[in-house]
């Protein structure tokens, strides 16, 4: 027999001698874990649920409008002789904006009273007459109709004089004039914007789909770019029904401008709440397994996971609204989910 044969025989008996042993200590190692029939525990991380209170919030766009705002124009034509406001200045109601020229109108009303003076007179003469029966009673009728008729020609005058004096209807800011003093007006020419911004209106639209979960005087936040302020308002108007061509509902809101950040014409971001919850339950999305007749999750009980089914409502980014299955106290696993069975034994380390 050669070295080399015997080299490779040796090489055989000993791989067949460790085939053997392997064999027989799995064999022992099987007949071990028989005798106790279980597997190790499987290691999970939980959560203790608590009750808390929940808002589900959409967020929108809308644009911020001033609460009022009008084009200031003259009721009557003439020349421009005052003007009684700065440009970009707060004015109050009721405050002289600008002064028309009236010196034809002053005119015509010291003629038309000197006219109504003498009809006046003649009309107290005609009662006299026709007291004593001197005149018939449609000569003092018309002598009556034509004092009525200048005393009305006279309040029509006062009435183009008052109207030469512009003033503010409401307080507000006012913007640029586009008329100098000695300009020629007529009511078609604006003089200047006017704006009430101490409360704006904040208009957006939201889907119909939650048409009906909105109220009047529900509180909403909005904000606006470039700035890290959040402003509060309060819905106050609700449009009867829904545009038919985006399918929204357009809503509008009220908020305190005292600062005067909000500007009428800029882009607002509107967070509204839908839905208000006390004691709601909430769970991390990623300890749900959907299943066939539902969802569903493990809670701890003891050193086993128990299956439990449950009812969902909304979920936010990260988080599901649990409404039937879960109560606060219980201990929900949350890793090592998908490996679980009803029943299996766990070792649990509680976040």
């Amino acid at each position: 027999m050669t070295v080399k044969k015997i080299v490779l025989l040796l090489l055989v008996v000993a791989l067949g001698a460790l085939i053997v042993y392997r064999i027989t200590k799995n064999k022992e190692l099987d007949e071990k874990g028989g005798k106790d029939g279980k597997k190790p525990p499987t290691g999970v991380q939980a959560i203790v649920l608590k009750s808390q209170e929940f808002t589900n919030v959409i967020s929108v766009s809308g644009s911020v409008e001033a609460n009022e705002q009008i084009d200031i124009h003259s009721e009557v034509s003439g020349v421009v002789k005052h003007i009684f406001f700065t440009e970009g200045s707060f004015v109050n109601k009721g405050q002289a904006l600008l002064k028309i020229d009236d010196s034809e109108l002053k005119a015509q009303l010291s003629q038309a009273k000197t006219k109504q003076a003498l009809a006046a007179e003649n009309a107290h003469r005609a009662k006299l007459l026709l007291e004593k029966e001197a005149i018939s009673k449609e000569e003092y009728d018309i002598t009556t109709a034509e004092y009525k008729t200048l005393q009305a020609q006279t309040q029509l005058i006062l009435a183009q004089l008052a109207k030469t004096t512009i003033k503010a209807p409401f307080s507000g800011k006012i913007g640029l004039r586009s008329i100098s003093t000695g300009s020629y007006i007529t009511p078609a020419v604006s003089i200047a914007s006017l704006v009430s911004n101490s409360q704006m209106k904040i208009t957006f639209s939201i889907p119909e789909k939650y048409a009906q979960s909105i109220k009047n005087n529900t509180e909403v936040s909005c904000s606006i770019p470039n700035t890290t302020i959040v402003f509060s308002a309060k819905i106050y108007a609700i449009e009867p029904a829904v545009e038919t061509t985006t399918r929204t509902l357009r809503l509008r809101a009220l908020a305190n401008n005292d600062e005067g950040k909000l500007i009428a014409g800029t882009f607002a971001k509107v967070d509204l709440p839908l839905q208000r919850i006390q004691d709601a339950i909430l769970i991390p999305s990623e300890s749900v397994i959907p299943v066939q007749k539902g969802k569903k999750v493990f809670v701890a009980q003891g050193n086993k996971a128990k299956e439990i089914m449950i009812e969902t409502l909304t979920r936010t980014d990260k988080e599901v609204i649990v409404t039937n299955g879960l109560k606060a106290g219980d201990t929900l696993i949350t890793t090592g989910i998908m490996s679980l069975k009803n029943d299996a034994e766990i070792k649990l380390k509680v976040k």
